[in-house]
């Protein structure tokens, strides 16, 4: 697949395609007759998995960490897991960092809706009142004298 076609099934911009090529994130593409780069539709898979290392964070120096002991083969699995590991332990404790982040702007909506649920009570009996013809009066309700 030619690298336009990478980029749209990707996601990746052409651009960072070649970035991702130059610094060894990903593989050298194949070259077609013409010279165009000629990728195999398996290399769609590790861009995902990027992608996700990306999203969850991971700095690149990682990334590449993780690719040179990747292209190394078997013999690094080992390596590959403990910096996965390493690297879900961060995951979660931003998790939890987010989790705590969250539950104070719930408690805030929340005090905006009882707030509302407040002004919206005080307006009610407001306009009730205000229903009422001026000079009417309401039963047992005392009269002064000027």
């Amino acid at each position: 697949m030619k690298i336009g076609e990478l980029a749209e099934r990707s996601g990746l911009s052409a651009h960072t395609i070649r970035y991702y090529e130059r610094i060894g994130l990903l593989p050298f593409a194949d070259r077609d007759r013409s010279g165009h780069r000629d990728y195999d539709v398996s290399i769609l898979t590790w861009i995902e998995f990027l992608d996700r290392l990306k999203t969850t964070g991971m700095p690149i120096r990682d990334m590449l960490r993780y690719a040179a002991l990747r292209e190394q083969g078997d013999g690094t699995q080992t390596g590959r897991r403990e910096l996965l590991e390493a690297h879900r332990e961060e995951v979660r404790s931003r998790l939890a960092e987010l989790n705590a982040c969250l539950l104070v702007l719930d408690a805030k909506i929340d005090g905006y809706a009882d707030e509302e649920q407040r002004m919206k009570d005080h307006d009610t009996g407001y306009r009730e009142r205000r229903r009422n013809p001026v000079g009417t009066r309401q039963e047992g309700a005392r009269q002064y004298r000027r």
